[in-house]
């Protein structure tokens, strides 16, 4: 006689994570329907561009501070990725070949490289992106402006909550 595996209780409750407050739980379901949409999105662009999504990632983090003149090196684009310094070299060797990023020397530290967006990346994000972004800011000027404050109190706090939970214990095998 074999054994059957169980099947979970379905009855237990329509939601597997949160009771009470309908409209929170809604809105907690947006946000999830978000992610999804935005990380599905950074695969589209990615494949678009014929790189992978931490290639993409470092072209956007890149470019994010170049506009903000705080250059960034090596290390701290390691930092930022979450990736070794081995990962990081390769990823800039990738970048630097396909023509979207150089490094130059530090504007400020004669000792110490930088890495900086060439035209080529940025004539492709701005092709790529611009009516993506133009549509955004649509859309978010559509939600009413005393609105405003709350949704971006709310998407700060879960930024924030995201960035500092604590990785969950390991899975256990389920006994026999």
């Amino acid at each position: 006689m074999t054994d059957t595996p169980r099947i979970p209780d379905q009855g237990r409750s329509s939601r597997y994570w949160y009771g009470g407050d309908d409209s929170a739980v809604t809105l907690l379901r947006a946000l999830r329907t978000f992610r999804v949409a935005d990380e599905d999105l950074r695969r589209r662009m990615s494949e678009g561009m014929d790189m992978n999504t931490t290639d993409l990632a470092a072209l956007r983090f890149v470019i994010a501070h170049e506009r903000s003149e705080d250059p960034v090196t090596p290390l701290r684009l390691a930092q930022h990725l979450r990736i070794s310094g081995a990962s990081t070299s390769k990823l800039l060797d990738r970048l630097t070949a396909s023509g979207h990023l150089l490094r130059v020397p530090h504007p400020r530290d004669g000792r110490s490289r930088i890495v900086i967006a060439t035209d080529h990346a940025h004539s492709q994000v701005r092709e790529r992106m611009a009516r993506m972004h133009e549509r955004m800011l649509e859309i978010a000027q559509q939600v009413p402006a005393p609105a405003r404050a709350a949704a971006i109190d709310f998407l700060r706090a879960m930024a924030e909550q995201f960035e500092t939970e604590a990785a969950p214990p390991e899975l256990t095998p389920s006994e026999p």
